[in-house]
């Protein structure tokens, strides 16, 4: 197996995850807001596990706090792909975020809650773009390109992927 170059984001739309097995290659742009819906069903299950696997990995409330996180943060950039014309966004440091919002003693409740309010309010955003919304670019801070769609399938993939690192 040809291992993929996890340093490119563009990995995860041309093959299937390795870890996780999803395959961006078989998502359309209808699958995109039923996907972050049904996402959201997870989080509440395991949210309330604080237990570290090991010193190195998050617990499932902590990986639950990343994912309400990643909603929210690809809510402005979709907001922005579709509000401004090629939009560069802004630099988000993940581990800096769970240090400083202190992911581990936050209230498993509120975040399950956050989670499902932070999923449904991007699955909005997608829910009826026409196709050339679906095109509209934005890039990274390091100048990787997206389009709407292909934002999309990356952004599914990390929920799927979280999913599959909690064991769920």
């Amino acid at each position: 197996m040809i291992e993929p170059d996890t340093k490119s984001w563009t990995w995860v739309l041309d093959r299937p995850c390795p870890d996780c097995g999803y395959d961006a290659r078989t998502i359309s742009t209808a699958d995109v807001a039923p996907g972050v819906r049904a996402n959201t069903a997870v989080w509440r299950t395991v949210v309330h596990d604080r237990q570290r696997p090991d010193e190195r990995t998050w617990s499932p409330l902590e990986y639950a706090c990343h994912v309400r996180d990643v909603h929210r943060v690809f809510h402005e950039r979709l907001h922005l792909m579709l509000t401004t014309d090629d939009p560069r966004f802004a630099n988000w440091d993940q581990d800096e975020t769970a240090v400083a919002q202190r992911y581990g003693e936050q209230d498993p409740a509120q975040v399950a809650n956050e989670v499902q309010q932070a999923a449904y309010a991007v699955a909005g955003l997608f829910d009826g773009l026409d196709d050339q919304q679906w095109k509209r670019p934005g890039r990274r801070s390091d100048g990787a390109s997206f389009t709407v769609a292909s934002l999309a399938r990356y952004y599914l993939h990390d929920l799927v992927h979280h999913r599959h690192d909690v064991g769920a």
